[in-house]
């Protein structure tokens, strides 16, 4: 049991490195990070250059544990999305690269990502 486990998580590093070493070789703009565990997600906008991160946002925060009262986890990956948007602007990143690192694109990573997009953020 313990083998599969460790096989797996693996797996998930080498695919994680994969996307980052495309997004890097081929972009100079920031990283859209996300990451997605079972109950909460968490994304950054990171500039790899300087090696800061630009804005943050997840769904622990105190701050937005009141918003997340009762709603479904794709409902807190947009809301999520929105609100990395709207710190990203501020902090006057217009332009990112999605890094879905180890997820694929589709369900909260894509909720979270068309929010963004909606919010402003173009990538």
């Amino acid at each position: 049991m313990k083998a599969t486990i460790a096989l797996k998580n693996e797996r998930r590093k080498r695919r994680a490195a994969h996307v980052r070493r495309l997004i890097r070789e081929r972009s100079t703009l920031p990283r859209l990070s996300v990451h997605r565990s079972s109950k909460h997600i968490s994304v950054q906008v990171v500039d790899d250059v300087q090696g800061h991160t630009l804005a943050s946002a997840t769904s622990t925060a105190k701050t937005v544990q009141a918003e997340m009262k009762g709603k479904t986890k794709s409902d807190t990956a947009r809301f999520i999305g929105a609100e990395i948007a709207r710190k990203a602007l501020e902090a006057g990143v217009t332009k990112v690269v999605l890094d879905r690192g180890f997820s694929r694109y589709q369900g909260r990573v894509k909720a979270l990502a068309d929010a963004a997009r909606e919010a402003g953020l173009k990538f």
